[in-house]
């Protein structure tokens, strides 16, 4: 890559950031998700070696799978008091756009109860990241519910959408003044499999595929209602949905089997969601951290190299074909909401950043609308189920030592290049 393909290639308006999410990184939350960490904190670090010890990185992160301590959010990075210093980061780094969540459960702790203060940390939030100029994507939903709502069952209750829409409308009213780009929903299908189906997040209900099914068209009833609150009183914005979409493949290109089930596999995972929402979303935003191949009826059956810390299966290229498909489908402009890996050595970064560059110069070489790119992220963060151990930022955070913040060398390597 040189300095006159990225000139040539990439728009000058085109947003180069790095996104985050409220429960990951803030601290000091009180969610669905807390109180899950806390009854399940001890069963994940007495079964992490069962369930983790095949990972290459396992000796490395033992120590940390089998405390429980790395499966409690507990304070986070304290970005939600370091996030200036955080800002500085993104600006150090040569990026001009930043994603992040705000928490239901602090805005709205109680049932009708609005945080004033939190709201007003908000504020100042997107007020800063306008003083040092960055583009502000915000994200409103990221899987955390305030607890009681998750009580009253969620999302899975269709009664409950009006609970959405009334925090919706706060978030119009107060938080959008001075945003142009919104989210509303991130990865509703993760959720909605993790949940429901193979129940390793909460609510923890393992194949229940009617109540899996009944969640999942919520979220687009509550996607579509969502946009038509916001877009009454700010027409002039944007507004996504950001699934996570993965590059799906025939693990034999021509058999028969393979090919069916790769079909079926992309409309269900990458395309169902989306196209229920197609005529309420002005960009589609892209969350890609796979590439799986399929064989027979279901069956994933990857490469076994490259893998990142998690084992997945590391395609960064696939970036490309996921884009080229979204805009065949949509002829929407479309942004990389997040892509990234779990990389503590930091070995494969650059690549990942590098092939992702490429890919994204392919499809904009071919027409396709892209207009911005924002990795997972800027921080290391609290990786859900996994806990702490997994490290995905482009900043290292050492939680042991005051929460010290390093920009890791492929990080650097980015920067330079931004910054030509």
């Amino acid at each position: 890559m040189t300095e006159d393909n990225r000139l040539n290639n990439f728009p000058k308006t085109f947003f180069w950031g790095a996104s985050t999410a409220s429960h990951q990184v803030e601290g000091g939350q009180y969610n669905q998700w807390t109180i899950w960490e806390a009854e399940y904190a001890k069963e994940l670090a007495r079964t992490a070696h069962q369930r983790l010890s095949w990972l290459p990185a396992w000796d490395r992160i033992k120590d940390e799978a089998e405390d429980p301590d790395n499966y409690i959010s507990g304070t986070g990075v304290d970005h939600y008091n370091r996030y200036k210093e955080d800002f500085a980061l993104v600006k150090k780094l040569n990026l001009n756009a930043f994603r992040f969540t705000v928490e239901w459960s602090r805005i709205e702790p109680e049932e009708g109860k609005w945080n004033e203060e939190a709201i007003a940390h908000y504020k100042n939030y997107i007020k800063e990241l306008r003083r040092q100029k960055i583009e502000p994507f915000l994200n409103i939903w990221h899987w955390t519910l305030p607890v009681w709502l998750a009580e009253k069952k969620g999302f899975e209750k269709r009664s409950n959408l009006q609970y959405f829409e009334r925090f919706i409308q706060k978030i119009t009213d107060e938080l959008l003044d001075d945003v142009q780009y919104v989210i509303i929903l991130n990865e509703p299908n993760n959720y909605v499999s993790f949940g429901y189906i193979l129940g390793e997040w909460p609510p923890g209900k393992k194949g229940k595929m009617l109540s899996a099914g009944i969640t999942y068209y919520n979220l687009v009833l509550a996607h579509r209602r969502a946009y038509k609150i916001i877009k009454k009183q700010r027409k002039d914005i944007s507004i996504g949905a950001a699934p996570n979409t993965s590059n799906i493949q025939p693990k034999r290109p021509h058999n028969v089997f393979d090919i069916l089930t790769t079909e079926v596999m992309r409309y269900v995972w990458n395309w169902w969601f989306l196209n229920r929402v197609r005529r309420t979303m002005d960009f589609v935003g892209l969350n890609y951290y796979f590439a799986d191949y399929y064989t027979g009826l279901g069956k994933i059956k990857n490469p076994h190299q490259p893998v990142s810390d998690l084992g997945w299966y590391m395609e960064p290229e696939g970036l490309y074909p996921i884009i080229t498909r979204a805009w065949a489908h949509y002829k929407k402009p479309i942004f990389i909401t997040e892509t990234g890996l779990a990389d503590a050595r930091d070995e494969y970064r650059r690549w990942w950043i590098e092939e992702n560059i490429v890919a994204m110069e392919r499809a904009i070489s071919e027409g396709v609308d892209l207009r911005g790119y924002l990795h997972w992220s800027l921080l290391d963060n609290f990786e859900w189920g996994f806990g702490w151990w997994p490290k995905f930022g482009l900043v290292a955070v050492d939680r042991k030592h005051g929460m010290k913040r390093t920009i890791r060398p492929s990080a650097k390597w980015f920067a330079d290049w931004l910054g030509k």
